[in-house]
């Protein structure tokens, strides 16, 4: 094999397959990136098995072949090179990768690239289109609120419910729910629910970056899902399992709805909550009442820490606790400046929503505390 890239497209192309490439990998081979020379490109692709990441640049192809290098050194090197092009040529003398840019060079040992397990395009039995942008908000606005602990996988992923007229995205790990949907112009026989893993979601938001709009397109299987954008192709495999029912979570109705400053709020708790962050569950409490909120924060072993703010209260007063980060989270999720957080009981689920935009809601479980 020998061919010629452009250095920034090279580098570009090895950062977003390294996202696929294991630190710790089950076997060597894992460890590497695939290329491959072909008419006027190079397909680089990584993989651990859960997701793989396909990703196509063009190049001068002078002789076609295939190589796999490891996939941290490659990146190192092609980073560091002086020029605005790379060479890439195999020495089969002794299966070593010569890599040159400028006055530079360097040669990498070649993998055996019979091992790699070569990624197929997934043959799905469901097909669909979504904007980026829609998908990327979607993911913002949810993955947050999943669970970390892999004890429970069901919530360490984003539920996809599609019909033929919306479009949900919903994420718990039992103490929290965000979701949101969007109407989509979408025709099939079948309903889809799938539970994608958040891990993955999340760096999508690096992978599907677009100022323009553009298509995504996604293809299911009953246990994985594939992704095409642009000249990247992803396929992760999915989670199994149940997901709760998300409707039945969200209250009907609520007595208590206060329209909050989001910046003023978000920089109060920000402080209030150094206090609570080295204590074992992060209480911050909350008093409204008056057209203020009081917010405040005790630590028996750091000290005790108080902010108030205007607001805008509907209904009856309360006094209610929860988890700093649990608040600061969504808050970072929220576009609007200002949004709603509405309750019932002090021990009972309260939300947070936009009011400029309706399909997103946010439920949260208070905290009880001694005083409660």
């Amino acid at each position: 094999m020998k061919i010629t890239c452009e250095k920034k497209e090279l580098v570009q192309a090895i950062q977003t397959v390294l996202k696929a490439v294991p630190s710790r990998p089950q076997m060597p081979i894992l460890s590497g990136i695939y290329i491959k020379a072909h008419q006027n490109y190079i397909e680089l692709q990584g993989t651990d098995y859960e997701i793989s990441i396909i990703c196509k640049i063009k190049a001068i192809i002078e002789t076609e072949g295939t190589i796999v290098l490891p996939g941290k050194y490659l990146y190192e090197v092609v980073r560091t090179l002086p020029g605005e092009y790379v060479e890439i040529k195999n020495n089969d003398s002794d299966n070593s990768v010569n890599i040159r840019s400028n006055s530079a060079q360097f040669n990498l040992l070649n993998m055996q690239e019979n091992e790699f397990p070569i990624i197929e395009p997934l043959k799905g039995q469901i097909n669909f289109n979504l904007k980026n942008d829609i998908f990327l908000n979607f993911i913002k606005k949810t993955s947050f609120a999943c669970a970390t602990d892999e004890s429970r996988p069901v919530f360490t992923g984003c539920l996809m419910d599609i019909t033929d007229k919306n479009i949900v995205m919903a994420a718990t790990n039992m103490h929290r729910l965000a979701l949101i949907k969007e109407n989509i112009n979408y025709i099939s026989d079948n309903n889809i629910k799938i539970i994608i893993p958040a891990k993955i979601l999340n760096e999508f938001t690096h992978i599907f970056n677009s100022e323009i709009p553009t298509d995504i397109q996604i293809s299911c299987t009953h246990n994985k899902i594939s992704f095409s954008y642009e000249n990247i192709y992803v396929i992760s495999r999915l989670i199994e399992g149940q997901f709760p029912d998300y409707n039945r979570v969200i209250p009907k109705e609520f007595k208590t709805h206060v329209n909050i400053n989001k910046n003023e709020f978000q920089s109060a708790l920000d402080r209030v909550s150094l206090i609570s962050r080295s204590g074992d569950y992060n209480i911050i409490h909350f008093e409204f009442v008056d057209n203020i909120v009081r917010i405040s924060s005790d630590n028996p072993n750091i000290g005790k820490a108080e902010e108030t703010i205007n607001v805008d209260i509907e209904g009856p007063g309360i006094n209610i606790s929860f988890n700093a980060k649990y608040i600061i989270d969504v808050l970072k999720a929220i576009d609007a400046e200002n949004f709603i957080f509405s309750f019932n009981q002090p021990l009972t689920t309260a939300s947070i929503t936009q009011r400029d935009n309706k399909n997103f809601v946010y439920v949260v479980t208070p905290v009880r505390t001694k005083t409660m």
